[in-house]
């Protein structure tokens, strides 16, 4: 059953979140793009980008408290390390990709073609509205209840695989631990123009060349590097 002639069937998106809806409304603009109310100007609803400053609240609000009880003796830094690497856009938009979201979102048909980063955007965005829906339409402990069953099963493995660092952190960390070393970066190549340049950055443990890595900048392949010498290693299970 579709509503409001979206062919979105609203009836199963409900049983995907777990939450049977008093206005169904407040869950079609929780899947609703801006650029989607620019080609569907009969549109009666709003898109979702109010819904998701709402739940980006109530996601750190519940995630904080949540972190808060269960690691009583984390230092504040670490706990907001760890909570910004469970509520980053990778994390929620596989959150919304394991529920199948992605098949009930409603935007322009150039958003649509959009994949990789550009949808996990969208895709984060329409989790933390489908909060704010949950909360405006069922109150907070259901909002709370939501969130923990979708992102707090996360949390053992970003703490036990120190997944809160970012990756050069965690492979200097490891570095150290395993080799005593220090790792060191080093710009292997710059390819194409100014306005599109490719860095490769290779890392490296005393002389000898663990990984490379590929950037828009070098930070960004550096990054990449770290990342995957941390696996060559087979350091990631530590």
């Amino acid at each position: 059953m579709s509503d409001n002639n979206t062919g979105v069937d609203l009836e199963k998106l409900q049983k995907i979140l777990g939450v049977e809806f008093k206005d169904t409304i407040l869950l079609l603009t929780a899947i609703t793009h801006r650029s989607y109310l620019n080609e569907h100007r009969e549109a009666t609803w709003d898109h979702n980008e109010r819904l998701e400053f709402l739940g980006d609240a109530v996601l750190e609000l519940v995630v904080t408290d949540y972190l808060f009880a269960k690691y009583p003796d984390k230092p504040e830094g670490e706990l907001t390390a760890v909570r910004a690497a469970l509520v980053n856009t990778v994390s929620l938009a596989g959150a919304s990709e394991d529920m199948g979201v992605n098949d009930y979102l409603l935007m322009s048909k150039g958003e649509a073609k959009d994949v990789g980063r550009a949808r996990q955007y969208i895709l984060a965005n329409v989790f933390e509205a489908c909060i704010g829906a949950i909360y405006l339409d069922q109150g907070y402990e259901a909002a709370q209840a939501f969130i923990a069953n979708r992102l707090f099963q996360k949390t053992d493995e970003i703490v036990k695989k120190r997944l809160w660092q970012d990756a050069k952190s965690r492979f200097q960390e490891l570095a150290q631990e395993h080799e005593s070393i220090t790792p060191n970066y080093k710009t292997i190549s710059q390819d194409g123009p100014d306005h599109d340049r490719v860095f490769t950055v290779g890392v490296f443990l005393k002389d000898n060349l663990v990984a490379e890595g590929k950037g828009r900048s070098k930070q960004e392949a550096e990054q990449q590097a770290a990342e995957q010498a941390i696996k060559a290693k087979g350091w990631q299970m530590d």
